[in-house]
């Protein structure tokens, strides 16, 4: 049976649930080097508040993927329109910060469904090109973002400071 799901715009009803997806995507990079990511006492509940808040900013695109009928959350994706960045050597862009599928719902094309739609609000906001980061060990999800036309442009390193 094939699952159906709606990528909306978040609500403010979705938050919750979105906060948990979004704590999921701070563990698990928390998981891969806990000393470059940051993971805080109730993260769930900060990232509903930040996502709330978000969805009312014109420059950015915060969305959820609900299953059908249920209306159960299961997945999100949050971007941002940016201006032109010296430090980056950016021309004005979107960002796409956060994708994040429930792991019991993945490979049904809802990961892509939320890129995509994602990067079609940004460029209607007039955002020429698309960027994202992705951790170096998420490979699968490197291969989403390649096949849905995304290249490599940068690879960032981190050093620690001496006797840490």
């Amino acid at each position: 049976m094939s699952r159906s799901f709606e990528v909306r715009p978040v609500q403010p009803a979705d938050l919750p649930a979105v906060g948990r997806l979004a704590g999921q995507l701070v563990r698990y990079h928390y998981a891969l080097d806990p000393r470059r990511f940051m993971l805080i006492d109730r993260v769930e509940e900060g990232y509903a508040h930040f996502l709330g808040h978000e969805a009312s900013n014109p420059r950015a695109v915060v969305l959820c993927a609900a299953e059908e009928p249920s209306g159960e959350i299961v997945g999100y994706a949050y971007g941002t329109l940016e201006g032109r960045d010296w430090n980056a050597l950016l021309e004005p862009h979107g960002a796409l910060h956060d994708v994040l599928v429930d792991p019991g719902v993945r490979r049904a094309g809802l990961g892509a469904k939320l890129v995509l739609e994602t990067c079609r609000r940004l460029e209607a906001l007039g955002a020429p090109r698309v960027l994202l980061h992705t951790a170096v060990q998420n490979e699968a999800a490197q291969a989403l973002f390649s096949k849905l036309g995304f290249r490599s442009t940068m690879i960032e390193m981190t050093r620690e400071r001496s006797g840490t």
